[in-house]
């Protein structure tokens, strides 16, 4: 039965990779936007999913990323090999410090402090005047890859910002299946059981805050280069808000789930917004539906239709609505 699920997970890559073969920028640009905020959605399942951890300010990091590229892209590094990596490093060390006081508070609280500190770092942006302010900035270029492919082109850009998802994605299942993954989903169960078992929880939660920040951050450097502008509505909590709507969507727990979720929520959204520009009164009720009917996801429901053996992600139901409800506000008060 889990070959079926390989199967799927197959023909998607195949359709994934198919996508250039329409001759369409339009759907080109559309699919590497789905790919970037996939990559993103990722990040925030890693703690949402597996370590139980409801981050209302994960588009901090996300924007960093981005505004690290740009800033380095101006200054001359264009090297992509170069500005990425230092892109990352930049979101997990901002990652480090908000998760290292964030994590000493738990439940309402940590999504309180979590998206206090991503409008500190929303503010800090927005006042660099020599940025652009609220307004940003343009990225001159895109970063150059080495001379191995001009990502200047559409499908070159997609193809390697769809080969980075699947890298990633490969990674954190790897992750999430070893021992440490196995201590970060002991540290979401029971936090006391885990501490007697010798497993200090607030160091594997720390780090995987750490990782998942990284994650944001690299995928904060692609959409600036895809979007080839930088500005603070990248850092805003509306952002961190779409990012959780996308992996509540999709399917909390399962890594692919998160990046089958930001399809939909773009698909909806491309959908909606040609119909009325009050689209998020319509998805509000979208992701409530999600919550009453499909405790395993979208992305969950599309498995057991298959009969495949994938296991519902063994996520608290009310971690999930009290997810759902702070999304849903965010759709409204937009």
């Amino acid at each position: 039965m889990r070959s079926r699920r390989h199967l799927v997970l197959l023909v998607l890559f195949l359709l994934a990779v198919a996508v250039p073969a329409l001759q369409n920028v339009y759907y080109t640009r559309l699919a590497t936007e789905i790919a970037i905020l996939g990559l993103a959605a990722l990040s925030v399942d890693l703690l949402l999913g597996y370590t139980g951890l409801v981050s209302f300010g994960h588009a901090a990091f996300f924007g960093i990323g981005a505004y690290v590229t740009g800033m380095l892209t101006i200054a001359g590094f264009s090297a992509a090999f170069v500005v990425w990596p230092l892109a990352m490093l930049a979101g997990m060390a901002a990652a480090a410090a908000i998760g290292a006081l964030a994590l000493r508070t738990i439940g309402f609280s940590f999504i309180m402090v979590t998206l206090a500190f991503a409008q500190m770092v929303f503010y800090f942006f927005q006042s660099l005047r020599s940025y652009g302010g609220e307004n940003g900035f343009a990225l001159p270029h895109r970063n150059t890859f080495g001379g191995i492919v001009d990502i200047r082109d559409h499908t070159s850009f997609y193809y390697v910002v769809l080969t980075i998802l699947v890298i990633v994605i490969a990674l954190t299942s790897r992750l999430v299946k070893s021992q440490f993954g196995a201590v970060i989903r002991g540290a979401r169960d029971n936090e006391r059981r885990l501490a007697a078992m010798g497993f200090p929880p607030y160091r594997y939660k720390l780090v995987a805050f750490i990782f998942s920040g990284g994650i944001a951050a690299l995928a904060g450097a692609l959409i600036a280069n895809h979007t080839s502008q930088i500005s603070t509505e990248l850092l805003s909590w509306q952002q961190s808000g779409d990012l959780l709507a996308m992996v509540i969507l999709g399917s909390a727990g399962t890594i692919i789930g998160s990046v089958f979720g930001a399809a939909i929520f773009i698909a909806f959204q491309q959908f909606l917004s040609s119909i009325t520009e009050h689209w998020m009164l319509w998805f509000g009720p979208l992701l409530v539906a999600r919550v009453l009917f499909m405790h395993d996801g979208l992305w969950g429901v599309v498995m057991r239709l298959l009969k495949s053996e994938e296991a519902e992600p063994d996520l608290p139901v009310d971690l999930i609505d009290e997810s759902a409800r702070a999304a849903s506000e965010t759709q409204g008060g937009r």
